[in-house]
């Protein structure tokens, strides 16, 4: 029998970068020695404190179900950290905690979307940004940005996007895939537009380079997502949350409460630990990361890859390989096969960065060197 699958399943396209991955496991699997720059997974274990607090909740028996928002103390910690950090008043009514970041996601697209309403995203950006919005029955509507901007969104091109159908902005800052920051002068002005603005903030904590700004500081009309995952190492603790207006926020944990019912009761005790006592472990984390990046900038360039912007923030390089090969899937998947060096294709990003290459500098700084090394040869083979 031939089981029909519904549309809007169909609107989801595979995700390459977890594709590239999945190949070069099998190769791992079959003797080959890979090395991961393709996805932004740290490879740093989880802080002690965040791994005690858990225990101990574990102990005490914190596996039931919390409130639909999450537990209070933890929205409280989310709160005081948008307080000291940025100087922003919000309220433990306004967050909504979840497992993780997509979901809310989900939920928040859910909330603000028709059928065909519009959302304007950037063109290179977060892969599942786009399937997240068709999903939801919305439109993405792709802003193409320039490399000599970090591809980030400028207030003109957005502005010329807007129609009666817009529902907002989605924003991403550090960014993913190519570690540029917005300065707090390119969020104000985007903030002075007529539609409100998601401001996805999962990988703050993780900036190099200037000020690091939340969207909050610039107005209130705006949704911010945010979490645990990449500054604290918690990625496989799905751990995240949702800043809204609180206009939204009754329609939020409806459907919070229906489809997740909560984020799991003793990693929320984590978060707690990590907002509290973890602030030392993530400028660590943060000086090595600084490190990797730096080297990694340099020897690309010097492997003759396009850098047309220093990386500011997140844990990536996108790196311009046209003059290697315009197809950046056909390239990364050769790239793997010959090295065992495993990147993400520019294409899984969106048509923006076809011909560019992303790498994530989470692995150990002796072996990005020896990627490096193994990225020279066969440039060198190739006659690049």
């Amino acid at each position: 029998m031939q089981i029909p699958i519904s549309n809007r399943a169909g609107v989801v396209e595979p995700f390459l970068a977890m594709e590239l991955m999945e190949r070069a496991k099998q190769l791992e699997a079959d003797g080959r020695d890979i090395i991961y720059l393709c996805l932004g997974e740290p490879d740093f274990k989880t802080p002690p404190a965040i791994l005690a607090a858990t225990g101990q909740a574990l102990a005490e028996g914190a596996t039931s179900y919390t409130h639909s928002l999450g537990l209070l103390e933890l929205r409280q910690e989310i709160c005081r950290h948008y307080h000291n950090y940025y100087g922003v008043n919000i309220v433990p009514e306004q967050v909504v905690v979840s497992s993780g970041t997509s979901p809310l996601m989900l939920l928040l697209f859910s909330t603000i979307l028709n059928d065909g309403d519009e959302l304007i995203l950037s063109d290179p950006g977060y892969a599942c940004y786009p399937g997240f919005v068709k999903f939801s029955g919305g439109t993405p509507v792709l802003l193409r940005t320039a490399a000599e901007n970090g591809f980030q969104p400028r207030v003109d091109q957005v502005r010329a996007l807007i129609t009666d159908k817009t529902r907002g902005l989605l924003i991403n800052s550090p960014s993913n895939p190519a570690g540029s920051v917005l300065s707090g002068e390119d969020m104000q002005r985007l903030s002075e537009l007529p539609i409100p603005i998601i401001s996805d903030e999962i990988y703050h904590g993780l900036t190099y380079q200037g000020d690091e700004h939340s969207i909050l500081e610039f107005t209130q009309d705006a949704f911010v997502l945010g979490g645990f995952s990449k500054a604290y190492a918690m990625t496989g603790w799905r751990l995240g949350y949702l800043i809204a207006p609180l206009s939204c926020m009754r329609t939020l944990q409806t459907l919070h409460q229906n489809f997740l019912i909560c984020a799991n009761h003793f990693v929320q005790r984590g978060g707690i630990a990590a907002l509290q006592q973890c602030g030392d472990d993530v400028a660590e984390m943060r000086g090595i990361y600084d490190k990797r990046r730096k080297k990694i900038v340099t020897n690309l360039k010097k492997l003759g890859f396009g850098v047309h912007f220093e990386p500011k923030g997140a844990f990536y390089v996108l790196a311009d390989a046209r003059h290697i090969d315009p197809n950046s899937q056909r390239l990364a998947l050769d790239i793997l096969e010959k090295t065992g060096v495993a990147i993400t294709p520019g294409i899984d990003f969106g048509q923006g960065a076809e011909g560019f290459l992303r790498f994530s500098y989470t692995r150990p700084y002796a072996e990005i060197a020896r990627a490096l090394e193994r990225l020279d040869v066969y440039l060198r083979e190739r006659g690049e």
